[in-house]
C-alpha cells in the first residue's frame, strides 16, 4: 500500500463522532482550519450535523469569515430536530454574527423568535430595543412619532 492509500483507508476507518472530538480539541487549540476540517467529516453522521455545523459555524466566525458563518448557523438550524435549547442558542450566535454584519432585519427576526421561545434568554430584550430605536433612527425610514 502506498501512503496515500494508507492515509485513505485511515481517514475513512474513524468514526463521525471521534472527527466531532478531534475538531473540538483543534478548536480549543486555536487551529480552526484543521478543526473545520474535522467536523466537516463529523457530518457524516446525521446526529452529529447540528453540532457540527454550529461549530463550523464559530470557526468561522473566529476567523472573521462571518458570511460563511452565517451559512453554517443556518445548516445548523436546518438540522434541529426540537431541542428548543439548542436551537436558542445557535439562533443568538447567529443574531450576532448577523448584527455585526449591519443585518438589522434579519438579526431582530432571530432575535424576536429566541424571545417567544424563551424571554429571559441573555439580553436579548435589550438588543431587540437597541436595535429597534436604531432602525427607526435611519435616515429615509418612517419613526413611530
Amino acid at each position: 500500500m502506498s501512503p496515500e492509500q494508507v492515509s485513505e483507508s485511515t481517514a475513512t476507518a474513524v468514526p463521525p463522532a471521534e472527527r466531532y472530538e478531534r475538531g473540538l480539541a483543534l478548536k480549543n487549540a486555536g487551529l480552526y482550519k484543521a478543526a473545520i476540517d474535522q467536523f466537516a467529516m463529523a457530518l457524516a453522521d446525521v446526529a452529529l450535523a447540528l453540532k457540527a455545523y454550529a461549530q463550523i459555524g464559530l470557526c468561522l466566525k473566529i476567523n472573521g469569515r462571518y458570511e460563511e458563518s452565517v451559512s453554517a448557523f443556518r445548516k445548523a438550524l436546518a438540522c434541529t430536530t426540537g431541542s428548543s435549547k439548542e436551537t436558542v442558542q445557535i439562533l443568538y450566535i447567529l443574531g450576532r454574527t448577523l448584527e455585526s454584519l449591519g443585518r438589522v432585519e434579519e438579526t431582530l427576526e432571530a432575535y424576536r423568535w429566541i424571545r417567544r421561545e424563551d424571554p429571559g434568554y441573555r439580553d436579548v430584550t435589550t438588543r431587540i430595543e437597541h436595535l429597534s430605536t436604531r432602525r427607526s433612527a435611519v435616515p429615509g425610514k418612517k419613526s413611530s412619532q
